[in-house]
């Protein structure tokens, strides 16, 4: 990999394209430092971090906001409007069919992204007012004092915040089409995987604290070490593993020349669903602590407890509903009837299955038995946190949802860049393999 790295700066475009995207990272990042008019930030950092407060979905969206939100900076918001607009429109594509067919029509998708850009506006408006009111109404203890995060709150602390986090999502999403378009990889999600890593250089920090303090021995350290290395190569393996249907395409003769014949494979990735049934997961489990953290009566304080990170009644329910969201988002983003469709279409079929509509029924059996260990997986990789923090005590934050996109958006970026390597006759970065993303099919 080493000898590939210096061919990635002899071709001109590749190598434009990482300048750009390192120049619009640092603009971001940028954002993410400014902080918003009005806002006592150092009392804003000691209410998140409460416990109920980081435990809480405003610790949640902290963590893909790169730590913005706890700087009440411009960027609070992030990227994560755009992307919840883009997911809210996925889904509503397989219930509308109007939407479903303009999803299948380049003019019909180029309409969908303009939409989407309209309810990132409205989306992001309604969460900046939202965080507004809460912030102006919020108040902590430093040291001796009582301190208000706001300084002067009322109508026009609200405007205020409301239009810059407001232009923050608009520029944030804007400078995710520029990568898009013009660098390398998908602008959204490289955001988050740049916001991902926020917290790194503090998790190293406190490891070495810690190991110097003596909280940590050093045989702990190595077996931490261990398990993070094969949980990378495990989240590695799992994104890129594929199921391999076999299809079958018959000669077709054609004036004197024969054509087809040939057989290849459909691949299928075991983990259709990617990231999103643990944001789902979370998100929903967490929100009873979030409210009960504010409206403080005995049975939501006893709901809290039980739905506090650790707990086994946290998991569990967490758990069900990554599994319940891995088969419901796997059946909204494949679809086993189109598959086969398209294949009867081109002349192709499944070798002893008949076309049409048992092809269909084969695909969605098989789809159905994969799933069950793509969502063992992620059911592993969001219990994973509490057992490395809870049991072996470790001063950092490994797996979940983190690890997830980190390793997927790493993936996908080393793809294109051994795509621009392999087009232009240069070895890949990996020697003698293969790089899938998670773009299978």
């Amino acid at each position: 990999m080493t000898g590939s790295v210096p061919n990635i700066f002899r071709i001109p475009d590749l190598r434009n394209k990482i300048l750009f995207t390192l120049a619009m990272v640092v603009v971001y990042r940028l954002g993410c430092h400014i902080p918003t008019p009005g806002i006592n930030t150092d009392a804003l950092k000691q209410m998140l971090t409460n416990a109920d407060i980081k435990n809480s979905v405003f610790g949640l969206y902290n963590i893909f906001a790169g730590g913005a939100l706890g700087r009440a900076a411009i960027f609070s918001l992030g990227i994560m409007p755009y992307i919840s607009a883009s997911i809210i429109f996925q889904l509503m594509g397989s219930v509308f069919p109007y939407l479903e067919k303009l999803q299948r029509e380049e003019q019909g998708r180029r309409k969908i992204n303009q939409y989407t850009r309209y309810l990132t506006v409205g989306l992001a408006v309604l969460q900046s007012v939202s965080i507004a009111i809460f912030i102006e109404s919020q108040k902590v203890t430093l040291g001796t004092d009582v301190v208000s995060l706001v300084a002067h709150p009322g109508f026009v602390f609200r405007i205020i915040t409301t239009l810059t986090l407001t232009a923050g999502t608009i520029l944030a999403m804007w400078l995710s089409e520029r990568i898009t378009d013009k660098g390398i990889g998908n602008g959204a999600s490289f955001l988050i995987f740049i916001g991902c890593l926020d917290d790194t250089p503090k998790y190293l920090g406190n490891t070495i604290q810690a190991l110097k303090g003596g909280a940590m021995l050093p045989i702990t350290l190595v077996v931490i070490v261990v398990i993070v290395i094969l949980v990378f190569a495990g989240t590695v393996l799992i994104t890129q593993a594929v199921r391999k249907i076999p299809v079958q395409y018959p000669k077709r003769i054609v004036g004197r020349r024969m054509y087809g014949g040939q057989s290849t494979h459909v691949p299928v990735r075991i983990n259709l669903a990617g990231v999103m049934p643990i944001i789902f997961a979370q998100s929903l489990v967490v929100f009873p602590g979030t409210f009960a953290a504010f409206v403080k009566t005995p049975a939501l304080l006893w709901l809290r407890t039980i739905l506090s990170p650790g707990h086994w009644v946290y998991m569990l329910i967490e758990a069900t509903l990554i599994v319940f969201f891995t088969y419901f988002y796997t059946s909204v983003v494949f679809n086993p009837q189109d598959l086969a469709d398209n294949m009867q279409r081109q002349g192709g079929f499944v070798p002893g299955i008949r076309p049409g509509e048992r092809t269909a029924e084969y695909i969605d059996r098989i789809v159905s038995r994969i799933t069950v260990v793509g969502a063992m997986f992620l059911v592993f990789m969001a219990l994973l946190p509490a057992g490395m923090t809870g049991y072996l005590k470790a001063p950092f934050y490994f797996g979940g949802t983190t690890l997830l996109i980190i390793v997927g958006v790493a993936l996908d970026t080393v793809q294109q860049i051994e795509s621009h390597l392999l087009m232009r006759h240069y070895e890949g970065l990996l020697r003698g393999s293969r790089i899938r993303g998670r773009r299978s099919f």
